[in-house]
């Protein structure tokens, strides 16, 4: 499953809903969020718990190839929570 919820306020019930979809078996969640490492969301359910990636620079979004604004102006991660045997 992917993941790219909106960002706001409702951030921590999004992350702790891919936290537990993520639990089941055979379940890989990816997500892409702000890299909010000061955030209870962050420590509660993506510190030490899925593996993290740090973008580098700032998410640029495009529509068909073709840019459609400014740059995000928060850094991102991916995490991915992988519960997949094998």
């Amino acid at each position: 499953m992917f993941l790219n919820p909106p960002y706001g306020r409702g951030m921590k019930e999004w992350i702790r809903k891919a936290y537990e979809s993520a639990r089941e078996p055979n379940t890989c969640v990816v997500a892409l969020v702000p890299a909010r490492t000061d955030t209870a969301w962050f420590h509660d359910y993506i510190y030490h718990i899925a593996d993290v990636t740090f973008l580098r620079g700032r998410v640029k979004y495009e529509l068909g190839g073709m840019p459609v604004g400014a740059s995000a102006p928060f850094p991102s991660m991916i995490c991915v929570w992988d519960n997949r045997k094998g």
